[in-house]
């Protein structure tokens, strides 16, 4: 079968500060959000592990996890306070207030056996290496507010950053977005230092560099201490972007040295003493026996997920271990596990949801409050953006909590931290929190792996439904989901396979699928028929398939911002949502749509960020949502960017009907057989254990 390879992939960073704009480009890639370069070189790096401590006086030395504990107390006395004391969202790559100076110092001095400085005592000192932590906190605890866009920058604010963005070269319309970036005194800020540009997301670390040479001249070198502390929060930055919520220390400063840094390691340590970042040590393997260092990973991360992550694991602590309601209650055994319990998690394919349908209505016979929360828009419940923003569910009471009794969470592995933890504090004492999906599925867009590392950490009971996914597609995927691509009878048709020589034939026959064949075989609409495909790029990419359809379905010549009356669209308010819609009208005041009945108003400046045609998006747009019929596209340039989860999540998209429009050869089955998600670096499932471990220890 002819195919066409994927060309060579040009180093994003290969390019003049004019290229970026104000909008982050587009991913040619099903990534979990719009980044590339960065992680790929921040992945999977080598390197010697650094000590973040410096020389110190001769003492009793410590070991590393004596080191971690009274970091870890010193660190997490401190989000206390922060959480206790802030007004306002915290802003990811924020400099920490406090004594994150006086932290590091700590982390040095513990690591070598000395004192703090300054005769600070940072932990109890009568406590050994394994005192316990705090299984959960104060009943009666501060909230950490939810995320929040950063205010608009004021017009002076704008036409300051944009005569410093002129006398450096840089393209007027990064003025906007690096004044709203940067906050207060931006123009100051960039004129001191021009890397603090990284800070917009479309310009890249080559372009900061022309920028900075511009305005510095010769002072502009590579070891320049401005330069290489923006790159350590805009590596983490991008790191974020691919799932991470921390890298480890010998990988980040193999991208450092990458960005072509001189002394990686020095300038880790000088981010983490400015307070740009956090350091963490996180022990491996089983607890060391007596008299043997405990083997650690040193793992650098930003506040805001460093924050949220630890937000949640005392968030789940606090709803596992305080929870003491009736247990008596007759049912499934999801049912059963929720009566006695305040935190369950539940797994399962498609036909799983309808256990926490049944938990929802028996709760609400019992006179519970109940609500359920999922990643899509669904009849039986309210979305999680939804709940959390007020618009939908049951409200907040005078605490700011949810007033309910159960909540329920579908969809759990796209919550990524920054939500789950808003969601967990928002819980309140008493009651019961479920959380349930597919763990098989493509994970979240946003940092972390909240559900897989809740499930890693055998935190909670855990009640693994065992209803299978119906009929031939149910056992295509359910295949699918255990490495196996198998021939399945179909005897409905229900699943068709395509093949194809070339992307230009591939595109050709998703439209005839879309248009022709599946209505007239199966009774169903083009406007319930989604295509999914892996990228947004490329030949057979969502660009050519949508201008493709569009020219079938609703033809028009785009009046408004390149869209007309009718149009399928997907609405991308932030990072992560993509929520299907239908072009209204346009007027002054933006891009009218029809979001599931409601009426959405896109202003004009931000439809082109956050408005695209909808009838092929990819599977992370896709997942959380089904359709009668789905075509997933895969040309012949398509064959690296497959996995497992990517398979199992498009194929999974289908309710009566799936066509798989096939250029890839053996790619497909080679895929699911062996390549497995990609790997992100978390610290929930080590919070968590840590959490356990010292309630076990507290006296009953």
């Amino acid at each position: 079968m002819g195919e066409s390879p994927a060309g060579p992939t040009p180093d994003p960073d290969a390019e003049d500060l004019t290229t970026a704009t104000a909008a982050p480009a587009e991913p040619d890639s099903d990534e979990p959000q719009d980044s590339d370069g960065a992680d790929g070189e921040a992945e999977d790096g080598t390197g010697t592990e650094t000590a973040a401590g410096g020389e110190a006086a001769a003492a009793p030395e410590l070991s590393e996890a004596q080191a971690e504990l009274a970091a870890q107390k010193v660190e997490r006395e401190r989000i206390a306070r922060r959480k206790a004391e802030r007004a306002g969202p915290v802003d990811a790559g924020a400099k920490l207030s406090g004594k994150a100076a006086d932290l590091l110092a700590a982390v040095r001095a513990v690591e070598s056996g000395a004192k703090a400085p300054g005769g600070t005592v940072y932990f109890d000192e009568g406590q050994g290496a394994d005192a316990p932590r705090k299984a959960a906190p104060a009943p009666t605890r501060p909230q950490r507010p939810a995320p929040a866009p950063a205010p608009a920058a004021t017009p002076g604010d704008v036409e300051a950053v944009r005569a410093v963005l002129a006398r450096g070269g840089a393209p007027e319309a990064l003025a906007a977005p690096a004044a709203t970036a940067l906050g207060d005194g931006a123009a100051e800020q960039l004129a001191e230092n021009p890397w603090r540009l990284l800070a917009v997301a479309a310009v890249r670390p080559t372009q900061a560099d022309g920028f900075a040479r511009a305005l510095l001249g010769p002072e502009a070198g590579p070891a320049d201490e401005r330069r290489t502390t923006a790159l350590v929060g805009w590596l983490l930055a991008q790191a974020g972007l691919k799932g991470h919520t921390a890298l480890e220390a010998p990988v980040l400063e193999k991208a450092l040295v990458q960005y072509g840094v001189p002394d990686p390691a020095e300038a880790l340590e000088q981010a983490i003493a400015e307070g740009s970042v956090l350091v963490f040590h996180e022990p491996l393997g089983p607890p060391a026996q007596e008299g043997e260092e405990q083997p650690v990973r040193v793992l650098v991360g930003l506040e805001g997920s460093a924050m949220a992550e630890e937000s949640l694991a005392d968030g789940l602590a606090r709803l596992a271990n305080t929870f003491d309601g009736p247990t008596d209650w007759d049912g499934s055994e999801l049912i059963r596990a929720v009566a006695g319990h305040g935190l369950v998690a539940h797994t399962g394919g498609e036909a799983a949801r309808a256990e926490p349908l049944a938990l929802l209505a028996a709760a609400r016979e019992l006179g519970l409050r109940a609500c359920l929360a999922a990643h899509a828009p669904t009849p039986d419940g309210v979305t999680v953006t939804g709940l959390l923003s007020g618009a939908e569910g049951p409200g907040r009471d005078a605490d700011g909590q949810f007033a309910l009794d159960l909540l329920i969470v579908l969809d759990a592995p796209q919550l990524d931290v920054e939500t789950a933890a808003a969601l967990v504090e928002s819980v309140p004492d008493g009651a019961r929190l479920v959380l349930s999906g597919d763990p098989a599925v493509l994970g979240s867009a946003g940092a972390g792996r909240v559900f897989a590392d809740l499930l890693a950490a055998r935190f909670c009971p855990q009640v693994v439904s065992r209803v299978p996914d119906p009929g031939p597609l149910g056992e295509l995927v359910s295949g699918i989901g255990v490495g196996e691509l198998t021939q399945v009878d179909a005897p409905g048709k229900e699943v068709v396979i395509v093949p194809v020589r070339d992307a230009g034939e591939a595109v050709h026959r998703a439209v005839q699928l879309v248009a022709e064949s599946v209505p007239r075989a199966f009774g169903i609409p083009d406007d319930s028929v989604q295509v999914i495909t892996p990228g947004h790029g490329g030949s057979a990419g969502t660009r050519a398939l949508n201008a493709a359809l569009k020219e079938r379905l609703n033809p028009g010549p785009g009046r408004f911002g390149g869209f007309d009356p009718g149009d399928r669209v997907v609405h991308v308010p932030s990072p992560g949502r993509a929520l299907p819609a239908r072009v209204v009208s346009a007027d002054a005041a933006g891009l009218h749509l029809d979001r599931a009945g409601a009426r959405v108003v896109v202003p004009k400046e931000l439809v082109e960020s956050q408005v695209r045609h909808g009838w092929a998006v990819t599977a992370h747009q896709a997942v959380g949502a089904r359709w009668p019929a789905v075509v997933v596209v895969l040309p012949g340039d398509a064959a690296q960017a497959l996995s497992r989860d990517w398979v199992y999540t498009a194929f999974g998209r289908a309710e009566r009907h799936l066509s798989v429009v096939h250029g890839v050869d053996q790619a497909l089955p080679r895929a699911v057989a062996e390549v497995l998600p990609k790997p992100r670096t978390t610290r929930l499932t080590g919070l968590l254990a840590a959490l356990a471990a010292a309630a076990a220890q507290q006296p009953e």
